[in-house]
C-alpha cells in the first residue's frame, strides 16, 4: 500500500531552519522560525517555568490519566485569563486542553464539521501557512477574505468588511486575536466592535486563534477582541496556546474554548468536546497545563510570570524601533516606520521575492518568501549588518 506514496516537499520555514544551521557565514542571520529569542539568540525557559516545573516534579505521585478534558485548573485558569476574572462570560463558556494550539485549531475544524458539515472557514489574507491544511486536513472547505494592505503595511478593514458582507450565516471566520501572524498588523478596538456587529447581523460565527495573548499591547489589551465578541455574540470559538507566552513550545500546551448563549449548554458541549478529543487523540499532555496552573495559581509565580512577558514584549517593541531607525538612517528609498505601528513577533518586510533570496544568497539572512520576519531574531549585536544587508537588496 505504500508504492504510491512520493516525497512530499519540506515545510518551507522548517527548510529554512536546516539552510540557517548548514550556513557557515558567522555573520548570518535567522528571522524565519517562529520562536522567541533573547538577545543571545537563546529560548530560555522563563523563572517562573523552571519553578514552577520544580514544584510540579517534587509534588507529582502519579502519571495516570486524567480526562479528555485535560487539568480542570489550567482550563479554569486560561478561561479567566482571555475572559477576565469575573467575567459573566465564564458561566457559559467549556474550554478543554488540547495538544498545543495546533491542536486546538485541528479540535476547532473536527467541531465544526460536526456541528454544520457543509460550513466554510473563512481565514484572512494572508495568515499562518499552517491554518488552510489543518482546516481541510478536517474536512473544511477553506476561503479566504481580504486583510491585509500591501501597499500601505496595515489592515485593509473596508476591503475586510466588504468581503464579510458575502459571508453566510452558518460559515465560520478566523480572526487573529492579536499579534496577526504573518503581518504583525492587528484590528483597533473600533475595528473589533465593527467586526462584532457584522457577525451579529451576518450570523456567521467567529472562530479567533489567539496565540500571542501578552506579546502585542498587553495581556490585557491583547484580550480585547475576544471579550467583546463573548460579550456581544451567543457564540464563539477561541484557540489558545501556552508556546510563546509561557515558553512551553515543545510541551504541546493549548485549549479550545467555547462560548455558548447560555449556561445550560456548557454541559452539552463539554461532552461533544471530550468526544470529539477521544476520537483524535484520546488524553491531552498534561505536564504543560499543570505547570501553567500552578503559575497562574500562585500569585508570587504569576506577577514573575508578567514581569518576564513583559520584558519580552518590550524588548520586541524596542527592536521594531531600532531596526527602522537603522534603515532609515541608511536609505530613503522606503519608508518602514509602519514596522513600528504593527505588534507581536511577525511582520512583512515589504520587499519581494527575489530580494529576500539575495537577502539569503548573498548575506545569509533567512527569512520566508513573503518576506515576513521575526523580530526576535534581531538583537543589538546583528541589526546593523541587517539593516546594511536589507539597504544594498532596495
Amino acid at each position: 500500500m505504500f508504492e504510491s506514496l512520493q516525497a512530499l516537499p519540506a515545510d518551507p520555514i522548517l527548510g529554512l531552519s536546516v539552510a540557517y544551521q548548514k550556513d557557515s557565514n558567522p555573520s548570518k542571520v535567522d528571522l524565519g522560525v517562529g520562536v522567541y529569542k533573547t538577545e543571545t539568540g537563546a529560548t530560555p525557559i522563563m523563572k517562573a517555568v523552571a519553578l514552577a516545573q520544580r514544584h510540579r516534579i517534587d509534588t507529582e505521585t502519579t502519571k495516570t490519566y486524567i480526562s479528555s478534558a485535560g487539568d480542570a485548573g489550567f482550563n479554569d485558569k486560561i478561561a479567566k485569563l482571555v475572559f477576565g476574572e469575573d467575567s459573566p462570560v465564564l458561566a457559559r463558556q467549556c474550554t478543554v486542553s488540547t495538544p498545543g494550539g495546533t491542536g486546538a485549531l485541528r479540535m476547532a475544524g473536527e467541531f465544526i464539521k460536526r456541528c454544520n458539515p457543509g460550513a466554510t472557514l473563512w481565514v484572512t489574507n494572508p495568515t499562518w501557512a499552517n491554518h488552510n491544511a489543518l482546516f481541510q486536513a478536517a474536512g473544511l472547505v477553506v476561503k479566504s477574505f481580504s486583510y491585509f494592505d500591501k501597499a500601505n503595511s496595515c489592515v485593509d478593514f473596508d476591503a475586510m468588511m466588504a468581503d464579510l458582507q458575502a459571508v453566510p450565516k452558518g460559515d465560520v471566520v478566523l480572526l487573529h486575536a492579536c499579534c496577526h501572524n504573518p503581518s504583525g498588523a492587528d484590528l483597533n478596538q473600533a475595528q473589533w466592535q465593527a467586526f462584532a456587529q457584522l457577525a451579529k447581523d451576518k450570523g456567521f460565527t467567529p472562530l479567533l486563534d489567539m496565540a500571542y495573548q501578552g506579546f502585542g499591547e498587553g495581556l490585557e489589551a491583547d484580550a480585547y477582541g475576544p471579550r467583546l465578541l463573548a460579550e456581544t455574540l451567543p457564540e464563539l470559538l477561541l484557540t489558545t496556546s501556552g508556546s510563546k507566552n509561557f515558553g512551553l513550545y515543545r510541551e504541546r500546551v493549548g485549549a479550545f474554548t467555547l462560548v455558548g448563549d447560555s449556561s445550560a449548554k456548557v454541559d452539552i458541549l463539554s461532552s461533544v468536546l471530550q468526544n470529539v478529543a477521544r476520537c483524535i487523540y484520546s488524553m491531552p499532555p498534561a505536564h504543560g497545563a499543570a505547570i501553567i496552573d500552578i503559575i497562574l495559581g500562585s500569585e508570587e509565580l504569576t506577577a514573575l510570570w508578567q514581569d518576564e512577558l513583559a520584558e519580552m514584549r518590550g524588548r520586541i517593541h524596542e527592536l521594531r524601533a531600532l531596526l527602522v531607525e537603522k534603515l532609515h538612517a541608511r536609505q530613503d528609498k522606503k519608508d518602514f516606520s509602519f514596522i513600528t505601528r504593527q505588534y507581536g513577533m511577525f511582520s512583512f518586510l515589504g520587499i519581494d521575492k527575489e530580494q529576500v533570496h539575495r537577502l539569503k544568497d548573498e548575506f545569509s539572512v533567512y527569512m520566508v518568501d513573503s518576506s515576513r520576519m521575526n523580530v526576535a531574531g534581531i538583537n543589538h549585536n546583528n541589526v546593523d549588518y541587517l539593516a546594511d544587508a536589507i539597504t544594498k537588496v532596495l
